[in-house]
């Protein structure tokens, strides 16, 4: 582990001065404080967080205590310290570095974090994605099987109610739980000529912007309306059903549409919602198991577990009114160079006016 005595034989200094640039105080000429950063750059050197504290009577840091992660650690009597990033170009990466000095080990969630800093993270304490990509090469990732759940519902809208027109509503870009369901959409469509994909909408996750993708698709002529709307989550497929209702598009008459994950308020649609369970307590409680053995055995390769996801049928697909059916989902054995060329996406229509292509049709 890199120390305050490394930086200070690197930059030339006392340890006394490598403590006043690291604490932010101003007996320090500017040369020396930008030899002393450039010195903790290069070794990677991270502040002790308790000694910080203990100069300055203050931690910088609020306890959050919740269930999920939390419960697996409580048999331990280990502390859970959370932070949260806005997304992919957080500026505030510093801040998670800074973490390091703080904890055993980091869980991060939802892989938005970009593989560079990740790797650099992990040279410092083990680190453990859940939620992310499978195929993050440095780390542990724990995450549900959102290709095969995805490829399941997708199937299920073609088999079973002859869905041939399939509309996608993305997630946020930088979401990898987005673009593995998306692989899944692609995975079906290409096994399925008779089929095609007619738009897509990029959301973020919110009721509100899938409402803003139903209206996206209002704003086609009612005739080239897709068969069904396959959504990247819950939230934003409770919107196109909201969206598509105010109008007076029938769901599931007029219009099927599914989402994923599963959510409680997705059981109480009008009508109910067709999605993908994916187990979040599960992913919490097996990450932060991994964590737990790879802070035990730094050794450890790096592993992938990828939790089963499950099919649930209610009415929004097609199903009979009062359906509640949950099937398993079967993991597909596809390699991932079979997913990397995506079904080309058609324009997406912006509320209000159409696509060229389907303006030169009305």
């Amino acid at each position: 582990m890199v120390t305050l005595f490394d930086v200070a034989r690197l930059a030339g200094v006392s340890t006394a001065t490598v403590s006043r640039v690291v604490h932010g105080q101003d007996r320090v000429r500017e040369a020396t404080r930008i030899r002393v950063q450039q010195a903790i750059e290069e070794l990677g050197y991270v502040p002790d967080g308790a000694a910080q504290s203990l100069s300055r009577r203050r931690k910088d840091v609020i306890g959050l205590v919740l269930r999920g992660v939390e419960a697996r650690i409580r048999d331990q009597e280990w502390s859970l310290l959370i932070t949260f990033l806005q997304g992919a170009n957080d500026p505030s990466y510093a801040r998670i570095e800074s973490f390091t000095g703080k904890v055993d080990g980091i869980l991060i969630g939802e892989g938005i974090v970009p593989s560079p800093f990740i790797e650099r993270l992990a040279t410092r304490v083990p680190v453990v994605i859940f939620a992310g990509t499978p195929h993050e090469q440095a780390v542990d990732v724990v995450t549900a099987d959102n290709l095969s759940g995805s490829a399941a519902v997708v199937t299920h809208l073609i088999r079973d109610h002859g869905k041939r027109r399939l509309f996608w509503v993305h997630g946020p870009a930088d979401s990898p739980d987005s673009r593995e369901r998306r692989y899944g959409l692609d995975y079906v469509l290409r096994a399925s000529p008779q089929c095609e994909l007619t738009g897509f909408y990029e959301g973020y996750y919110s009721v509100e912007s899938g409402e803003k993708a139903g209206e996206s698709l209002l704003a086609m002529p009612r005739r080239e309306l897709p068969d069904a709307v396959v959504s990247a989550n819950d939230q934003m497929a409770i919107g196109v059903v909201k969206a598509l209702t105010r109008a007076g598009v029938r769901v599931p008459e007029d219009v099927a549409v599914v989402g994923f994950d599963d959510i409680f308020p997705g059981s109480l649609c009008d009508p109910p919602l067709t999605t993908v369970h994916q187990p979040m307590r599960m992913l919490g409680e097996r990450a932060c198991a991994r964590l737990l053995d790879r802070i035990a055995n730094p050794g450890l390769r790096p592993a992938t577990e990828l939790l089963p996801a499950e099919l649930v049928l209610r009415s929004s697909c097609g199903c009979p009114p009062g359906t509640v059916i949950r099937q398993p989902v079967p993991t597909l054995k596809v390699a991932r160079s079979e997913l990397t060329a995506a079904t080309p996406l058609p324009p997406s229509p912006q509320p209000g006016r159409r696509p060229a292509r389907q303006a030169a049709k009305a």
